[in-house]
């Protein structure tokens, strides 16, 4: 009895040392062409052009209405993770999404 309890105790150990996979759409994301970034914290999303604003959060999809400024200023945009690298951003009545991915962090 004593020795299942130590080896269930070292398999958990192990378990718990496997490091976690982004699986949130958090972050700072770049479109596929140009200059376009964005980030999400939660409820709260940096826009392309800068603009600090709240929209609709889960933790796999981001739903905001695009303020004025932005290239798609008064579309409902919607934004969907696909997988811990991409998200699909769509904007209200368009027929494809553009996918875009996390924005590289330069190594020091």
């Amino acid at each position: 009895m004593r020795k299942m309890a130590i080896f269930c105790g070292a398999v958990l150990a192990l378990v718990g040392a496997v490091p976690a996979v982004a699986d949130a759409i958090d972050g700072e994301w770049c479109a596929p062409v140009g200059q376009r970034r964005l980030m999400i914290d939660g409820p709260r999303l940096t826009t392309p052009a800068g603009a600090r604003i709240e929209g609709s959060y889960t933790r796999h999809g981001f739903t905001y209405k695009a303020p004025a400024g932005e290239v798609e200023a008064g579309l409902e945009i919607e934004m969907r993770l696909m997988g811990e690298h991409a998200m699909l951003f769509r904007p209200q009545g368009t027929a494809s999404a553009q996918t875009w991915t996390r924005c590289a962090r330069p190594v020091s």
